[in-house]
């Protein structure tokens, strides 16, 4: 099998990327009937209200990411999906109920869209990590870049499909399309084989909230990543609007020309997407030339003079756009304990869907005043800003960030003297589902016994016990900022020699001491 598509050697993940297709299509149905709604037949053509119904959709992302990822983390992933698709079907029913009976109102969309972007908060961050239970951590960089390639597949098909419909039959019927096709991934949910899934361990029942944000708070790697993610889906993917936007008041378009935009764009997504898929490992290089890149097309594209020229450079547009995001995906998702990831991506997609919010408003107000170009040149300039202050935070002995894999993105083992040090929740749930080995012990030196204590602390390496080893006298704490390594001890054993010292400093530098992930070329 192509390495492209190696993910499908898993009949779990044949399920998953099927029902994820005919959902996503569908959704990508309901993205540009609600578009067309609010900009032709509630308004006309204003960006204001537009903007404000897209931050309305994302803004739930913001306020329950917290609760969101604990859910994804607490309770059983295939449960929570088939909750949410659930009410984001009955939402989409109601909104096609009342634009089918000629009822609907802006007040009404704006209600109906924030119970959908509710339902949506929940529903992200627990299919982003239920990934990780159907592939496992070796085959999830895979699976991340096939998912975006069948997003973005979706994109190519839907609004096309949904710009026929809304001319033949009217919005409202795209809406129950939109509605119908969450059956699909429900059904598929349920036929996996629960047997082959990888489950995480649950979260804490108390304090899992404030462990996940203390969890992210310590690491930086993690953080610059959001900080990128955050700027450019704030400014840069607001193609919902920004695309309506072009194609009704530049290029003066109907609903047939405005959906075929946003399927010629995915053709650059797909490409992307499945790149991404083929890459062995994400890296941050890809992911700020991305940022470099996406700056460019998407100020060729904004300046582009005929229709079919826009839609000839929405493929560029897409292309690097999805260069970014599923290798960011891939990054935090690679980098986190398991039993913290469904709370790490409710972050992510806070960030990322949640800036929608703050940039959607200022977008359409920049449109309205400005004109409609000036809605796609604001995120070129926003990348552009962002790329620098990216590139001189790594500057400062960082630069190794840039090519190092996601799974080495981990601090080795900081050593805390027994009673001198408590570990916060985070690093103790991090530890308490890790399963117990045989250890042998190795003296190494602390900074305490260097002023004549004689104490000394034992490394656990994940070997077998060393016969008339001395008794353990008591625990040290070993904690690292959202990793944690080898377990130390300490003892009364006596001074080791200089190079058995040398030994053991090499292992623990290495990453080859229990707990540690191995390094993979």
């Amino acid at each position: 099998m192509s390495p492209t598509f190696r993910s499908f050697v898993s009949r779990n993940y044949r399920f998953f990327f099927v029902g994820a297709l005919v959902n996503n299509v569908g959704t990508w149905m309901g993205r540009t009937a609600q578009s067309w709604l609010v900009l032709t037949e509630l308004t006309d053509h204003d960006a204001a209200a537009l903007g404000i119904v897209t931050a309305l959709q994302f803004l739930p992302m913001v306020l329950l990411a917290p609760f969101a990822g604990l859910a994804a983390d607490r309770f059983a992933k295939r449960r929570v999906l088939t909750l949410t698709q659930g009410s984001l079907a009955l939402v989409q029913l109601v909104t096609a109920a009342l634009v089918l009976s000629g009822t609907a109102t802006l007040a009404s969309i704006y209600v109906l869209t924030f119970l959908y972007g509710a339902a949506a908060a929940v529903d992200a961050p627990t299919r982003q990590a239920f990934v990780s239970e159907v592939v496992g951590p070796d085959l999830l960089s895979n699976a991340v870049g096939l998912n975006s390639a069948n997003f973005n597949t979706a994109r190519l098909i839907g609004p096309a499909l949904a710009g026929l419909l809304i001319a033949l039959v009217g919005t409202g019927w795209v809406f129950v399309i939109d509605a119908v096709s969450v059956a699909a991934i429900i059904v598929c949910l349920w036929l996996m084989d629960p047997r082959a899934l990888q489950p995480a361990p649950r979260a804490a029942s108390k304090g899992g909230i404030r462990a996940g944000i203390a969890y992210v708070v310590h690491r930086p790697d993690i953080l610059l990543v959001l900080a990128v993610v955050f700027v450019h889906g704030t400014f840069g993917m607001n193609f919902q609007m920004t695309i309506a936007l072009m194609a009704t008041t530049v290029y003066g378009k109907g609903p047939g020309e405005f959906g075929l935009l946003g399927s010629i764009m995915a053709i650059g997504s797909l490409a992307a997407a499945l790149l991404a898929a083929r890459r062995p490992q994400p890296r941050l290089a890809v992911v700020l030339g991305g940022v470099g890149a996406f700056a460019v097309a998407n100020t060729v594209a904004a300046l582009a003079p005929t229709y079919w020229t826009f839609a000839i450079l929405l493929v560029l547009v897409g292309l690097t756009a999805m260069t970014i995001l599923p290798t960011a995906n891939s990054l935090v998702q690679l980098a986190v304990e398991p039993q913290m990831r469904g709370r790490v991506m409710a972050l992510y997609m806070a960030i990322f869907m949640g800036g929608t919010p703050l940039g959607a408003p200022v977008v359409g107000w920049i449109g309205a005043m400005w004109g409609a170009r000036w809605t796609m040149l604001v995120g070129s300039i926003a990348d552009v800003l962002v790329l620098l202050g990216a590139l001189a935070y790594l500057s400062r002995g960082r630069g190794h960030l840039l090519m190092r894999p996601a799974h080495l993105q981990r601090r080795r083992p900081r050593v805390v003297r027994y009673g001198a040090q408590t570990r916060s929740r985070a690093d103790r749930e991090v530890t308490q589902d890790e399963p117990t080995h045989p250890t042998r012990r190795r003296p190494r030196r602390t900074g305490g016994d260097v002023a004549g204590r004689g104490r000394r602390a034992d490394v656990l390496i994940g070997a077998g016990p060393v016969p008339g080893a001395p008794a353990v006298a008591g625990a040290a704490e070993c904690r690292a900022d959202g990793r944690v390594g080898a377990d130390y001890r300490t003892s009364t054993e006596p001074s080791a020699s200089t190079a058995s010292m040398q030994a053991v400093n090499a292992r623990t530098s290495s990453g080859s001491t229990a707990g540690n992930t191995p390094t993979r070329n």
